[in-house]
């Protein structure tokens, strides 16, 4: 058992705090909901009606498409991209890694496949994103729908929303936060270390050292 731990720890640590966070996502926004019903002369909802509402699904699936968004540019990004001296980068002078190529007699028996598993990364999370996107899109609509019946205000359709102002506001709003730390972590990783961390050159390395 305590090897499994040891050698998972890092996916328990993450998914541990991720159900905190949206445990806690959930019952604030719960709360805050509940509120601004009140404030309107709305009744206030349970807790399941709250996981159903446009404005926790809008919430959550604009957080979750963002960071595919972020996670998918980034595998792809740095498969064509240096920044020399980044722990983030290849070495522009040696690029080439071993056994990045798959063998040559699997690429040659299947290539469409053996191409799909090269790229299969950065493709499915890629996938990821246009899918959470989508439901961002529909969930938005609902809690944009929701709030005009609420007001007497006029409902959309699904084509309609997706050239609403809103939608890409909340969108907009994430796509940038994720590429401001990401390209602050690219720089940053120059200069900096963190001991023991893959995503760190290690402490004794020169700032012009390339790659991790």
């Amino acid at each position: 058992m305590r090897t499994f731990f040891r050698d998972n720890g890092l996916t328990i640590a993450l998914t541990t705090m991720f159900l905190f966070s949206v445990s806690g996502m959930i019952f604030t926004g719960q709360a805050a909901y509940n509120r601004q019903l009140q404030e309107h002369g709305s009744q206030a909802v349970g807790l399941l009606a709250y996981l159903t509402t446009g404005d926790f699904l809008s919430a959550l699936f604009e957080n979750w498409e963002s960071e595919f968004l972020q996670m998918s540019a980034y595998v792809i990004l740095t498969a064509m991209l240096f920044q020399r001296g980044s722990a983030e980068s290849r070495d522009p002078d040696n690029p080439d890694r071993p056994d990045d190529e798959l063998p040559s007699h699997m690429r040659k028996r299947n290539p469409v496949l053996a191409w799909l598993y090269s790229y299969s990364l950065g493709i499915v999370l890629a996938l990821l994103f246009v899918a959470c996107f989508g439901l961002h899109w529909w969930a938005s609509l609902r809690a944009a729908n929701e709030e005009a019946q609420r007001h007497g205000g006029e409902v959309q359709s699904l084509t309609s929303y997706l050239w609403d102002a809103q939608l890409w506001f909340e969108s907009f709003q994430n796509w940038q936060s994720e590429f401001m730390s990401t390209a602050v972590l690219v720089v940053l990783s120059i200069v900096l270390r963190h001991k023991g961390s893959p995503e760190s050159k290690p402490a004794g390395a020169r700032n012009d050292e390339t790659g991790a």
